[in-house]
């Protein structure tokens, strides 16, 4: 079987937000210290409490983070997609994963090692704070998954991750395509509800005439309807 050839890493640091206003030394720096995980999908970038010497971004793909109880029972956290990164706080504390970190779809994840991080950020305190941001939007959105578990409906925590998915911002007028980003057993696991529910959720919103199911893409005819529908 013929071997991959070797990622682009200095490139595609470059490309990300996180990275994109570094100096070029520091990029070489962090570049340097920075390892490519080529994964099928399915396979394991890391499991729930291994050792964090560091922090990912996506490059291209799909990761998934979730975590599993004793009785093999999986609850999805988050859906990493590309560009995006995860793992800082667990790399700045010291403590082990608290979850599993799996691909949905073959992805190229990039592990860039604590100590390169930890060089760059003593020389350049803007991208401290850049750091700071991100860390900063991942728990704003955690609090916001907190929040819509206890006072939304399931359905309205479908329709959020529909808009949110499709871009649609809160005054977004107009048609909007999504596709869904991933299997629908796995995203009734993210929004904590079965496959089950969310099959009869889809087809009750379309059923209304809010969306269009066609496979793995939702068509939705009024975006502005179907943010105040009420379930």
């Amino acid at each position: 079987m013929q071997t991959p050839p070797k990622a682009d890493v200095r490139g595609l640091l470059g490309r990300l937000p996180l990275f994109s206003a570094l100096a070029p030394h520091e990029l070489d720096r962090i570049a340097a210290d920075t390892t490519e995980h080529r994964l099928a999908r399915g396979e394991v970038l890391f499991r729930q409490h291994s050792p964090c010497t560091g922090f990912f971004m996506v490059a291209h793909g799909q990761i998934k983070l979730a975590v599993s109880a004793p009785n093999g029972n999986e609850k999805v956290l988050e859906i990493i997609p590309p560009h995006m990164s995860f793992g800082e706080a667990m790399m700045f504390l010291d403590r082990p994963f608290p979850v599993t970190a799996s691909a949905l779809t073959e992805s190229l994840v990039l592990g860039v090692r604590r100590e390169a991080v930890l060089s760059v950020l003593d020389n350049d305190p803007h991208f401290a704070r850049r750091l700071l941001a991100g860390m900063s939007l991942r728990l704003h959105s955690l609090v916001r998954d907190v929040e819509g578990y206890a006072l939304r409906s399931s359905t309205q925590r479908l329709i959020g991750f529909l808009l949110s998915a499709g871009g649609a911002a809160d005054e977004a007028q107009g048609s909007l395509s999504v596709d869904l980003p991933t299997s629908k057993q796995v995203l009734a696991s993210r929004l904590s509800v079965t496959p089950e529910t969310l099959s009869r959720i889809l087809h009750g919103l379309a059923d209304a005439g809010l969306v269009q199911l066609d496979g793995k893409t939702i068509h939705i005819p009024d975006v502005a309807h179907l943010r105040d529908f009420e379930a």
